[in-house]
């Protein structure tokens, strides 16, 4: 069996998690029957929410087993956007043919928390990126942009999350500008929110309508949802792994997501 050299460059990473000099940081919503999800207006049907069926449980069903099936949407809780889930991107991949060069890279945190605490419509603009790349640089290929907004902290309580009132719901996001100048003139592999999709709440108002879900997945990017603790990564240094389940035909997928930062002080 092979084994990985002691000097390799692999070996020095995974020292260092388990020296602690490298964090490994969680940033999935976990999955329940209570995870918070999208809800389409009338007439538009909504995805099921996520459940567990019992089959057998050390029981007569399977007396030295439990094992249940799931039901769940392909867009609930923290998910990966595959091209095919939009219109612009129909002709494009599945879940399951993402390259896996695109699910692993460098993460990017753009924190505007405190705009976003005095305004639940925010959009964020190129404005905002391009001032986040003067602090800290170019994006480079193929990094996953997170957008911090604070909104994790609603995650528990799904009316709170979806923020929705008669006039619709408020949850901040991206402007078209912005939107079609991330697919189009930048080298990211996706882009992550902490919110339940990677449009504002308002979107179905702007031109294009859900111009996230239009510009970024007919360029072959892709969009996740739902993160948490984006507090906890630098703005960058950071890497991600996004891990979707390999759905054939899959427009998404319920997704693992961690992120590995330094931490110098370790354990």
């Amino acid at each position: 069996m092979a084994t990985i050299p002691t000097t390799s460059a692999l070996s020095g990473f995974l020292d260092s998690i388990q020296t602690g000099s490298v964090e490994v940081i969680d940033l999935t919503t976990p999955l329940s029957s209570a995870t918070p999800a999208l809800r389409l207006p009338a007439p538009f049907p909504n995805l099921i929410d996520f459940s567990l069926e019992e089959v057998s449980a050390f029981n007569e069903a399977g007396p030295y087993w439990r094992h249940n099936n799931i039901h769940t949407g392909e867009h609930v809780g923290t998910h990966v956007d595959a091209p095919i889930h939009w219109i612009s991107g129909r002709e494009s991949h599945d879940v399951s043919e993402i390259p896996l060069k695109k699910l692993v890279g460098p993460a990017s945190v753009i924190d505007l928390s405190a705009e976003v605490a005095g305004d639940p419509d925010f959009l964020l603009e190129v404005k905002h990126v391009k001032a986040w790349e003067d602090e800290h640089g170019k994006l480079a290929l193929n990094t996953w942009l997170l957008f911090r907004t604070g909104w994790d902290k609603y995650g528990d309580d799904e009316a709170s999350f979806l923020n929705t009132d008669a006039a619709g719901p408020h949850t901040p996001g991206v402007s078209s500008e912005c939107a079609q100048w991330l697919a189009e003139e930048t080298d990211i592999a996706g882009f992550g929110v902490e919110t339940v999709g990677i449009d504002a709440g308002g979107a179905a108002g702007l031109e294009p309508a859900f111009p996230m879900h239009f510009f970024l997945l007919g360029k072959n990017k892709y969009g996740l949802t739902s993160l948490r603790n984006l507090d906890r990564l630098p703005p960058t240094g950071g890497m991600i792994v996004v891990s979707p389940l390999p759905i054939v035909g899959g427009t998404g997928s319920p997704t693992r997501v961690f992120a590995f930062v330094e931490n110098p002080a370790g354990d």
